[in-house]
């Protein structure tokens, strides 16, 4: 079993994510090489929950243009893991 900490890389800090805890769904950056139960085992090892599903998604990275010229950059290509929670169950990721 892997670590949870190398399989966890942060939470998705966004406005679509925001309302999605609110229905016990969390969104997190996950180790491109990360399975689907690596991503639960280690949800439930790191927040001491119970994961009811996982879905995963592979983003690819924006193209972006450079300031000087026309030199092409790539932004990096991210795994995104979709976590939803049992019931009563809840992830405080942004306590004090």
């Amino acid at each position: 079993m892997r670590d949870p900490h190398n399989v966890l890389i942060r939470p998705v800090v966004s406005e679509k994510s925001y309302a999605l805890m609110d229905e016990n769904v969390y969104v997190f950056i996950v180790d491109p090489s990360a399975t689907k139960i690596d991503v639960r085992h280690a949800v439930e090892q790191a927040f001491n929950v119970r994961v009811k599903n996982v879905n995963t998604l592979n983003r690819k990275g924006k193209t972006k243009r450079g300031r000087r010229g026309n030199t092409m950059g790539h932004r990096p290509d991210t795994k995104r893991a979709i976590v939803t929670l049992a019931p009563g169950d809840s992830i405080d990721l942004f306590e004090s």
